[in-house]
């Protein structure tokens, strides 16, 4: 089953048919909202606002634990993360869509990264963090609009909520970024964590503070008008990519904890083993 995470201004996916709203427990409290559950095109999927219902939370206040392993308990195996972000880049323009491959992590260790801890250890590979083969898909749905589309670059994450400087706009230029947001970490190496494959389709709003002249820095009106108007070819990506999801993906994506775990089965409590138990699922 594929999930949508909605960030900034994508708070329901209003063409879901048969629609639950679930409440769900998990280890690490709640999750951001209920998670919508229903069928779009004959299939699957479950919707989730990363803000909450009402944008009432802060980047560093969303639940990404909670988040992950509600949708893992619930049998999704891919993610499709929507989200505002910032260009650092003069070709990828405001109302341009990105697939990063790469993540940046510049966020300032305020949020819970890992499942792991607390008498269980486990080291899981974030070299290449996006599923390539989910991103293939997601190209191959671009094709039916008319939408610029960017494949690949570096999703910078930092921690908000205020928008940057213009030094470290340019530091993260620096860098070789080539987009800039607030949430999706460690919300793509949770996934990882859950073997779960997961993408990003990114709406450029703005070019951030990097421009010399301050009327090109990122305001947040700026932001929710560009992003309004491209959530209809957003719908569209998704509205193609979930009613034609092709045969089972084969990728890593879902063997990412074979050989992570290097605490003991026999030391494991009754509650880690619950853990990965849905994990491993």
């Amino acid at each position: 089953m594929i999930a949508i995470i909605g960030g900034t201004g994508l708070y329901a996916v209003e063409e879901l048919e048969d629609a639950d709203h679930l409440t769900v427990d998990t280890p690490f409290g709640a999750p951001s909202a209920p998670i919508v559950r229903g069928r779009w095109g004959g299939q699957a999927v479950c919707f989730l606002p990363r803000h909450g219902l009402g944008h009432r939370l802060l980047p560093s206040e969303i639940n990404f634990r909670a988040n992950v392993f509600a949708l893992k308990q619930l049998g999704v195996h891919r993610v499709i993360s929507v989200s505002a972000t910032g260009s650092l880049r003069q070709a990828i323009a405001p109302g341009h869509l990105v697939l990063p491959d790469q993540y940046f992590d510049w966020t300032k260790g305020r949020r819970a990264a890992s499942f792991f801890g607390e008498g269980i250890v486990g080291h899981v590979s974030t070299a290449r963090p996006v599923c390539a083969d989910l991103v293939r898909r997601l190209q191959e749905s671009v094709r039916s609009i008319s939408a610029t589309l960017h494949r690949g670059g570096t999703y910078a994450c930092v921690e908000g909520p205020r928008f940057g400087t213009t030094a470290e706009s340019h530091f993260l230029r620096s860098a070789g970024c080539a987009i800039v947001g607030m949430t999706n970490l460690p919300e793509a190496f949770l996934a990882r964590e859950a073997q779960m494959c997961y993408a990003t389709v990114a709406v450029a709003t703005d070019y951030d503070s990097w421009k010399e002249d301050p009327a090109g820095h990122v305001s947040m009106e700026e932001v929710l008008a560009v992003y309004r108007k491209s959530l209809a070819e957003v719908t569209r990506i998704l509205r193609t990519m979930v009613a034609e999801p092709g045969p089972a993906m084969e990728c890593d994506c879902r063997q990412s904890l074979r050989h992570a775990v290097l605490t003991p089965e026999g030391d494991l409590s009754p509650a880690h083993r619950a853990l990965l138990a849905v994990l491993r699922a």
